[in-house]
């Protein structure tokens, strides 16, 4: 075996599994206003954008081969309410960072987040019926408008992230109703109620790293496998053009029962918890950032994901160059 090992011309002549630029997607902040970017002190090297600033990265993403970017919004506490209004607001800023984007880079694949949690002050991914649970068909109502909003500011792909039973067939009838037939859907279908989200919320401003918002009742069990393929065929039945499991690393082998199970392309979610960690570590020199990072990578890739929506993208990128 060891021969097949001997050199580096010869491990990559029989290495099974390469990453490229192609297969990373680069989410990005965007806050209101025209200051300076904001440090997401829990992610480092990640900054909430300002639109101008924001116009700038995705340029310079489009140019490193990278096909699409992944857009969340952090919405001011003020405009945050119990049932989300401020979403389907012309003034949100994800609609004037949609349009710089496209106006910046048009040739960039430009993906949304469809949910309620940006934009409600509880913070869930909904909204919240008398007895302070998220109800399921009022929200994918709100859903609905706020998809086909995101679609005519010129999203792409529309990636609904909530876990609410039949949004995707609900979104996908919205879309066509008004006309945005070419918007795909990608399903965050296999979305766990994960402890690795802390940063991201720390970063939207959703709720906080220290004690985070309990989810339990609508995204998925950390246990629970055999589930992920059930919601990976009810979404692909309702019409999604694409599936994702989040997060990704933990989660290797439902990446690869999933593939497995569906023809049609999976996206890996590498979150926020992921990246700081390995952050975390290399800066206490117990892993080698680099090293550790690409590994990372690599592992999910292997498992079967066609695409990885990653902190790390455009510095992988740049070193892939």
């Amino acid at each position: 075996m060891r021969r097949n090992r001997a050199t580096p011309a010869i491990r990559s002549l029989v290495r099974e599994t390469s990453l490229r630029p192609e297969d990373l997607i680069q989410p990005l902040f965007v806050k209101a206003g025209e200051g300076t970017v904001d440090p997401v002190e829990s992610m480092p090297g990640v900054v909430r954008h300002t639109v101008a600033s924001l116009s700038e990265e995705c340029r310079r993403i489009s140019d490193l081969g990278i096909p699409a970017v992944a857009i969340f919004p952090c919405i001011e506490q003020g405009k945050k309410d119990a049932i989300g209004s401020h979403a389907c607001d012309p003034g949100n800023v994800l609609y004037a960072a949609i349009r710089a984007i496209k106006a910046a880079a048009p040739g960039l694949t430009v993906i949304t987040d469809v949910a309620l949690d940006p934009y409600t002050d509880h913070g869930h991914d909904g909204l919240l019926d008398a007895r302070g649970g998220v109800e399921n068909d009022r929200t994918v109502e709100a859903l609905c408008k706020l998809a086909v909003a995101q679609a005519e500011a010129g999203a792409d792909i529309v990636a609904p992230s909530d876990m609410m039973d039949g949004r995707v067939k609900a979104i996908r009838a919205a879309l066509d109703l008004s006309g945005r037939l070419e918007a795909g859907i990608l399903a965050y279908s296999a979305k766990y109620a994960s402890a690795y989200y802390g940063p991201f919320r720390d970063a939207v401003k959703s709720g906080t790293v220290t004690a985070p918002l309990d989810k339990r009742g609508y995204q998925m069990d950390p246990a629970n496998l055999r589930e992920a393929l059930l919601e990976v065929r009810l979404d692909e039945a309702e019409g999604a053009d694409m599936v994702m499991v989040k997060p990704a690393g933990p989660y290797l082998d439902v990446i690869r029962a999933v593939r497995e199970s569906t023809l049609l392309p999976v996206a890996a979610y590498q979150v926020s918890g992921e990246y700081a960690q390995i952050h975390a570590a290399a800066r206490l020199g117990w892993l080698d950032y680099k090293a550790t990072r690409d590994e990372s990578l690599l592992a999910i890739k292997r498992a079967g994901a066609d695409m990885i929506l990653t902190y790390f993208a455009a510095e992988v990128a740049e070193s892939l160059r």
